[in-house]
Order: structure tokens, then sequence, then C-alpha cells
């Protein structure tokens, strides 16, 4: 007797499923990461004088010392482009 072929199962798919809690980047990046350590870096670097540059006044900003984490982990992967580093910070759990 010939037996039918088991139908294939597939694991559940829905695209807009919403989650409970939204993933904090925290544990969607590995440990150990070279994002993690340039983080570290420059959370330890004394930036007083690059934050003595910025005046008072006019409408918030991001905080230079993120956009310096952005700039060293973009160079430290070969991305130079203003533009590239835009669509990765839209694209790149790392960089996000």
């Amino acid at each position: 007797m010939k037996r039918k072929p088991a139908a294939p199962v597939f694991k559940p798919y829905v695209m807009g499923q919403p989650y409970l809690l939204p993933p904090s980047y925290d544990h969607l990046i590995e440990p150990g990461h070279l994002v993690r350590v340039v983080s570290e870096v420059i959370d330890r670097l004394d930036l007083s004088p690059l934050l003595g540059q910025y005046k008072g006044g006019g409408a918030s900003s991001y905080h230079p010392k993120m956009l310096l984490k952005v700039l060293v982990y973009a160079y430290t992967q070969k991305i130079y482009s203003s533009r590239k580093i835009a669509k990765a910070l839209r694209e790149n759990i790392h960089y996000m």
C-alpha cells in the first residue's frame, strides 16, 4: 500500500504582527560586536572641548557624542559618504 506524502509544515508567517513590547537594540546586537567597542571607547573620552564649541539657543540637535559614535563606526566599516551613513542609520541595526 502506497503512503500519501506528508504535507509540508511551516512556521506561522504574519507580516503585520505587532510585538507585545518592542525589542531593545541592546538585545539585538551580539556581545563583543565592534559597535559596542566603539561606543564604550567614545563613552570614556573627555569630549568637553568638543561640547564647548556648541552655542546655546535654537532648536535641539543630536548629541555630539552620538554623532561621533556613528561617524567612527561608519569609518570602521569603510563608509565615508554622508548619504550612505544616513541610509545605514535607517536600515542597519548596528547603526541605530
